[in-house]
């Protein structure tokens, strides 16, 4: 199963670390990833595999949340069919 990890907040060094490092232990695969500055906020989208992950999507969702509140940033996971239901036009 995909999934989509949103990833929003203050730019500084070590977010992308971060959460590519949480998303390994937990054995999901990074199948797509854009990241950019926007007038000094980190913005970034990965597409992510989950199939092989050994934690419900929930607990892996509680897992980033976690994180995002110890580094200050926002840090979300959906389902990709979940996300693009949510991002048509």
């Amino acid at each position: 199963m995909n999934a989509i990890v949103t990833v929003i907040g203050e730019d500084r060094v070590g977010i992308i670390a971060a959460v590519c490092s949480l998303l390994a232990e937990n054995n999901v695969n990074i199948l797509d990833i854009t990241q950019t500055i926007l007038q000094g906020n980190f913005t970034m989208v990965m597409a992510v595999d989950v199939g092989k992950t050994g934690v419900p999507l929930a607990a892996l969702s509680e897992k980033l949340d976690a994180l995002g509140t110890s580094m200050k940033i926002s840090i979300r996971i959906q389902r990709e069919e979940i996300f693009n239901a949510m991002h048509r036009i």
